[in-house]
């Protein structure tokens, strides 16, 4: 752990055409689609002058093509880290959200509310996911500063978790938009 607070900049990978269509994609590794690319480099005009050491990386490609074209445009050094990566979603991956919701309400509340044991059938648990992202952000929290995380969704919710805020259903965190945290989080 860091001996201070430190500002991390978290962003969400561009959209691929599976997030277009509205598909739940964990582990599934589309790339990102022309959408996703525009993003991607919009983001990188974002953070083009804030003197990024490091881009951490998820290592799906949707969030490693997204970091790239950030440290292209900001000559800041890509750093992939494994613990980074979506949730395992299990039986979920590939299906379409309107069809869970419709399908499996009460789970599907669940999920977006981020509930206290939550997890996705045949995948991995939210509070699993929180640990792994603690990890994560405390390895990037000792590391060369400024830093840019580029996540996924489920990612980003569980960092807010794990900084003691509650995070807002996925569909409300865009592609390829920032989100600051103070890590570690104050007590």
């Amino acid at each position: 752990m860091p001996d201070r607070a430190t500002r991390l900049l978290v962003a969400r990978h561009g959209q691929t055409a599976d997030n277009a269509d509205g598909l739940i994609l964990g582990r599934r590794d589309p790339p990102l689609s022309a959408v996703g690319l525009q993003q991607a480099r919009a983001l990188a005009l974002a953070v083009k002058d804030a003197g990024l050491a490091v881009v951490w990386s998820s290592p799906l490609r949707r969030a490693r093509a997204t970091a790239a074209i950030v440290a292209e445009a900001t000559g800041a050094r890509v750093s992939v880290l494994d613990a980074l990566a979506e949730s395992d979603r299990g039986a979920w991956e590939g299906c379409p959200v309107a069809e869970l919701r419709r399908n499996e309400p009460t789970l599907f509340v669940a999920f977006e509310t981020a509930a206290d044991g939550f997890a996705f059938p045949g995948g991995e648990s939210l509070s699993d996911q929180v640990a792994r992202t603690r990890t994560a952000l405390d390895r990037i929290a000792e590391g060369p500063q400024p830093a840019l995380v580029i996540a996924h969704v489920g990612t980003i919710r569980a960092a807010l978790l794990a900084s003691g805020r509650r995070p807002p259903p996925e569909a409300d965190i865009p592609h390829a938009t920032i989100e600051e945290l103070v890590w570690p989080p104050p007590n």
